[in-house]
């Protein structure tokens, strides 16, 4: 298990900030989703130590997050929505140095920073100041010195933000070489949906400080499958009847329309056999699965 949550709770003061969360998330990419004010910031922080919890606690690889949390920074890299740079320091200074903050011996985190660097197209520019960065080239130094020391679980904090097309093309593609790697599991919080979508396979979606859904995302897809929609011509009675023996759910509009969900095993071509058997005419289907914009969506109305 890679986060396991156990009726973690947070209270700034009197207020509430995360309610009971309980998941176990294990998936190689999870993608940590919620509007603004839902908790996302705080359960990261939570889990780097920076928050002790109120109630219950979490593990991250076992590890407990009170008990271990010194073993567990040595697991863990964090990418900060936030700058947090020294001012007038080099990026390769500085990526070794959050290396050797890690626990890198000295010598050994120079070599690292470099590799690092040249890893996330920061090679030619590693020798310039922080100050002179543009917003892209800082949000992959962020990216280095997250990765310098080999982590087996990266945090993502809005990793994208802010960055032109293919600034952000880049990134994402790093991100997805880290996942597809093996080597670490990556916990991404976005605001961009999009950008969740082509990284993460399990989601967990706040609302409220609580836990709206946590789901493997392609499950949750095809549990999730919109009606498909058919416009045919000819023998529409004979054809549902068939459709009902393979075992789909329809319902028919009007003579010419009818709505159906695919159970498990039946596929497209499925119907156009049907179809091609009994003489009738597929003139129009409309079939999408959910996407995670409408899964998200659902979560914030439940």
């Amino acid at each position: 298990m890679v986060i396991d949550l156990d009726n973690l709770s947070v209270t700034f003061g009197k207020r509430p900030i995360l309610k009971e969360l309980r998941a176990s998330l294990k998936a190689r990419a999870i993608g940590l989703l919620g509007p603004n004010g839902a908790g996302k910031t705080t359960l990261i922080h939570t889990l780097l130590g920076f928050h002790p919890p109120t109630s219950g606690t979490a593990r991250i690889f076992g590890q407990d997050i009170v008990g271990e949390a010194k073993g567990i920074r040595t697991l863990v890299g964090y990418m900060p929505e936030r700058d947090s740079f020294i001012s007038k320091m080099t990026c390769v200074q500085f990526v070794r140095l959050m290396a050797e903050l890690s626990g890198i011996p000295t010598e050994a985190a120079l070599e690292r920073a470099h590799e690092a660097l040249f890893y996330v197209g920061l090679g030619e520019a590693r020798y310039r100041t922080l100050d002179t960065y543009s917003l892209g080239m800082k949000q992959l130094a962020k990216l280095a010195q997250a990765i310098v020391h080999g982590p087996k679980l990266i945090i993502l904090d809005e990793p994208t933000n802010g960055l032109d097309p293919p600034t952000r093309q880049r990134m994402i593609r790093l991100i997805r070489e880290i996942r597809d790697s093996g080597q670490a599991h990556i916990l991404l919080s976005s605001h961009l949906l999009r950008d969740v979508e082509e990284c993460c396979e399990e989601i967990l979606v706040l609302k409220d400080g609580r836990i709206a859904v946590s789901c493997d995302l392609e499950e949750e897809r095809r549990a999730n499958r919109k009606f498909i929609e058919l416009e045919t011509r000819g023998g529409n009675g004979a054809f549902a009847e068939a459709i009902a023996q393979l075992g789909c759910e329809y319902a028919v509009t009007n003579e010419r329309r009818m709505k159906l969900v695919l159970p498990e095993g039946v596929e497209i071509r499925d119907l156009y056999r049907l179809a091609a058997e009994r003489q009738v005419q597929i003139r129009r289907l409309n079939y999408k699965k959910d996407s995670l914009e409408e899964i998200f969506l659902k979560a914030m109305e439940g």
